[in-house]
């Protein structure tokens, strides 16, 4: 690939996949399908084929292109944590805490804009979202018993989209109780949550991918890979920083934004380069004390 056109894509590649992945849902529901199908074949095609071909034929560091074990270790975690449990925890939801909800009438509803345009919604959603998360996340960084559950998703020593996938279900469990049960519990419509798993996905696929881009001054509003490849750092400075989700205006408010110019990260992960990686170990590391400390 030439010089000129790399550097074309390393622009359009992130809003390019964004806006084919979004538009691709609304031209499913146009032709009928659900909502909650299209939103999933648009995340599919965005994530599974779009970003796999872009790291293929863009990559930012060869070096992480995932081997077939990693590939196969990463699909356990994808299907298991990131599919099968929040699936679980929405059925769990939905039949038996808003069932509660409603037998002592408390309607929670009206919290919520109901009657605004549906992408303001999903913009409310996010923003009042990451602001959970963020917290959630800057805590797990930084009190030891939380971190020795999110270890689990930095011990990932290279970046491809697929290790997005990689957290202990606990983890993954306190995620839930900020991103979605608070929305549920309002009431967001369908086409809401749709559109914001749309982009939620797309966006979570490109913050691990190893897909070479350039966000320029949306750095400052968007938790992008540019900013998300320093949070995973195996230096605890850098790595303590960027803890953003969605947006990155928390961190910009809260003092924790990073992205150093004229700079590349350095090495990923753990201090412990031994530290376990296969998913049934995994599930077994959060108890066993200092194994992600150095050897």
């Amino acid at each position: 690939m030439n010089g000129k056109l790399r550097n074309i894509l390393t622009w359009t590649v992130y809003p390019g996949v964004m806006a084919i992945s979004v538009a691709l849902y609304y031209g499913l529901i146009h032709f009928g399908l659900s909502l909650s199908i299209s939103s999933f074949i648009a995340a599919i095609i965005g994530g599974l084929g779009l970003i796999t071909l872009f790291e293929i034929i863009l990559p930012y560091r060869k070096e992480w292109l995932p081997n077939r074990s990693e590939i196969k270790n990463d699909l356990v975690f994808m299907l298991l944590i990131q599919v099968a449990l929040p699936k679980f925890l929405t059925i769990f939801t939905v039949v038996y805490l808003i069932s509660f909800v409603k037998a002592h009438g408390i309607d929670l509803r009206d919290f919520w804009p109901h009657n605004y345009p549906i992408w303001v919604q999903m913009l409310i959603m996010m923003f009042s979202a990451d602001f959970l998360r963020y917290w959630l996340h800057r805590t797990a960084h930084e009190w030891i018993p939380l971190w020795r559950i999110h270890a689990v998703h930095h011990s990932v020593q290279k970046l491809y989209w697929l290790n997005v996938g990689r957290f202990h279900p606990i983890d993954k469990s306190l995620q839930f109780l900020c991103d979605a049960l608070p929305f549920i519990l309002l009431g967001v419509s369908e086409e809401v949550m749709t559109l914001y798993f749309i982009v939620y996905s797309i966006k979570g696929f490109f913050q691990h991918s190893n897909v070479d881009t350039k966000l320029g001054w949306f750095n400052y509003i968007i938790s992008g890979p540019e900013l998300h490849r320093w949070h995973h750092s195996i230096a605890v400075k850098e790595s303590n920083t960027n803890y953003g989700n969605n947006v990155i205006v928390w961190d910009i408010i809260f003092g924790t934004f990073f992205l150093p110019k004229y700079m590349s990260v350095g090495e990923l992960g753990l201090l412990n380069r031994a530290y376990p990686s296969n998913f049934a170990m995994q599930m077994k590391t959060p108890f066993i004390k200092d194994i992600d400390k150095a050897k």
